[in-house]
């Protein structure tokens, strides 16, 4: 067999030829939708190549983002690696402070915003967070007004570069990205991703174990190309021809509804809340969406209501994903095997799409007590969640947490999980989320999915609270909606209608406007057992 570097070359290179007339569209939040070409995003790209080599940036040094899901972020995906440098895309949701440790950390000497980012920026550098930064590009529009030294705009940077660009030999395991962690313990740790782990995450995301993409599919990242490759969909995307369109800047219900429709979107991948959302916008319109075969939703758990819902009304399945920034980041999906097929779809919502899913080719996950002997997968004993695969982390940039990888080559996740005795994970909570009472463990999400399955309830977090006889006690904060109220025997009672004990049942209730999230759209529970412990 020919011994071809797995590297991101083998992921661009058939966008000038193969696919020059597939579509990328970018739709601006409140603005206008841009189309361009695969054939004009491959040949910018490589005029971009061009010009990271005349800044002169060497093999190796990082190359920042600061920037929204857009064709732009697209050339820049695959410009910055495809001449051996390294694409480190930072979380833009991030306090200030934070993108300047980021910053410094990963040590990066040039950067690419986007124009309504720009003054984050220059809070940034006014922390001193671009000590390391010597080149900075905007990548919309001209630089007039910004007090950042020495800025240039995108479209000056490329205009006079060729469009073609020799392809450089590139070893397959040498860094291709770099992603931090969202940091919701201590500081961000950085998390490179290889040439190498970054093509065979690609090719296995296209497969229909994964995201199921091929050259008919139309796909719509709603996940943020600056955490963790949106999951890797456009990679995946780029890679069989299929078309793409990006929602830049905030997510809103009716624009997603419009892109969807309008462009024919096949995929699209988020977060619960906005299917949640988009879920309220359909019912409002009534509209159908022929085009749509199914939504990948990742980052927490769906509630099992949400995923009846989509199935009965609007005929869509929500497929549940499961992965981290160190599986970078698609570990498990949870699609049906052929085995189930028979089952009602009652019964497969809450089986089998409601899970994290069965491991990807490629990757083991293994689950573990607190002595590190393996647990039975027999859907009832509990253990932490490790992973192992060509596309897991075996370390953090610099060497942090050497506690989070064992001796056995396993990622530890952080992640309590069970496993069923068909093969599929169950994620039963975060270790730092579970709730311990007397002796005996609670899990929050199932706690929430219970929740958020009555009719009057928006969203829903359960969190731990201290207290002097029991340890801790469930806590459900809740949102409602509009004209609708909750009481605390209505929830028990509810809770207790679905299964759980007296003793599980929450002590407290507080209604809140709304559940904070974390950078990357996690529910905050930190910041709710700060709030009211």
């Amino acid at each position: 067999m020919m011994d071809i570097a797995l590297d991101a070359w083998l992921l661009f290179e058939r966008a000038p030829t193969s696919f020059s007339d597939v579509e990328v569209v970018t739709q601006r939040t409140g603005g206008p939708r841009f189309r361009t070409t695969y054939g004009t995003v491959a040949a910018r790209a490589q005029q971009l190549m061009h010009a990271l080599d005349g800044l002169g940036l060497g093999v190796g040094d990082r190359v920042a983002t600061l920037a929204w899901n857009s064709s732009r972020h697209l050339e820049l995906y695959f410009g910055v690696p495809c001449t051996r440098r390294v694409l480190h895309t930072v979380n833009v949701r991030l306090a200030a402070d934070e993108v300047a440790f980021i910053l410094r950390d990963a040590q990066d000497r040039c950067l690419f915003v986007d124009p309504d980012l720009v003054p984050l920026l220059e809070e940034v550098a006014g922390l001193g967070g671009l000590e390391t930064v010597e080149h900075v590009v905007v990548l919309d529009g001209d630089v007039g007004g910004t007090t950042l030294p020495g800025a240039i705009a995108y479209e000056d940077l490329i205009a006079d570069e060729p469009t073609t660009y020799d392809r450089p030999e590139i070893d397959e395991r040498m860094p291709l990205g770099l992603c931090y962690t969202s940091g919701t313990t201590g500081r961000p740790k950085g998390v490179e991703y290889t040439h190498r782990s970054t093509v065979l995450h690609a090719l296995v995301a296209a497969t229909g174990a994964a995201l199921s993409l091929g050259p008919t599919d139309c796909t719509l990242p709603l996940v943020p190309m600056f955490h963790a490759a949106a999951w890797g969909m456009p990679h995946a995307a780029m890679a069989v021809g299929a078309k793409q369109v990006f929602l830049s800047g905030a997510v809103d219900a009716p624009t997603l509804l419009a892109l969807l429709d309008e462009e024919e979107v096949t995929v699209a991948a988020g977060v619960p809340t906005v299917w949640l959302a988009l879920a309220d916008e359909l019912a409002r319109h009534s509209q159908p969406l022929p085009a749509l075969r199914h939504l990948v939703c990742g980052g927490a758990q769906p509630p099992l209501a949400l995923i009846e819902r989509y199935r009965r009304e609007f005929g869509v399945s929500i497929v549940q994903a499961w992965g981290m920034t160190e599986t970078s980041p698609l570990a498990s999906l949870a699609w049906p095997k052929h085995a189930l097929r028979d089952l009602p779809d009652e019964e497969l919502d809450a089986r089998v799409r409601s899970q994290a899913g069965l491991p990807l080719p490629g990757i083991t996950l293994a689950i573990r007590d607190d002595d590190g002997n393996a647990t039975p997968w027999d859907g009832e004993h509990m253990g932490e969640l490790l992973a192992r695969g060509p596309w897991v982390a075996d370390e953090y940039a610099g060497g942090a947490s050497r506690d989070s990888f064992t001796a056995d080559g396993f990622f530890r996740t952080g992640d309590m999980a069970i496993g069923s005795p068909d093969g599929y994970v169950v994620i039963a909570d975060r270790a730092k989320d579970l709730i311990k009472s007397g002796g005996e463990w609670i899990s929050s999400v199932d706690m929430e999915a219970a929740i958020m399955a009555m009719d009057v309830v928006v969203e829903a977090a359960v969190v731990a609270v201290p207290d002097p006889r029991w340890q801790e006690r469930p806590l459900a904060c809740v949102v409602v909606g509009a004209d609708t109220t909750l009481e605390l025997p209505d929830l028990h009672q509810h809770l207790l209608d679905q299964g759980f004990a007296r003793w599980q049942l929450p002590d407290r209730l507080e209604l809140i406007d709304t559940v904070p999230r974390t950078s990357v759209g996690k529910f905050d529970k930190k910041a709710l057992r700060a709030r009211f412990a």
